[in-house]
C-alpha cells in the first residue's frame, strides 16, 4: 500500500507534467502565430510608410 510520501511524489510528477505539456503547447501553437501576426504587422506598416512617402513626393 502506498504511504503519503509516495502519494506527494506521484502527486509532483503529475504536476510538474501537466505543466510542462500546457507550457510545449503554448510554444508550438501560439508564439509562432504571435510573432507570425507580428512580422505581417510590421510589414504592412512598412509598405504604408513607402506608399504615404511617394504620395508626399508627387502631391
Amino acid at each position: 500500500m502506498f504511504e503519503f510520501d509516495q502519494y506527494l511524489g506521484f502527486i509532483a510528477f503529475l504536476t510538474i507534467l501537466t505543466i510542462g505539456f500546457w507550457l510545449m503547447f503554448f510554444l508550438i501553437a501560439i508564439v509562432p502565430y504571435w510573432i507570425g501576426g507580428s512580422v505581417m504587422e510590421m510589414l504592412k506598416e512598412k509598405k504604408e510608410k513607402k506608399r504615404l512617402e511617394k504620395e508626399a513626393k508627387k502631391g
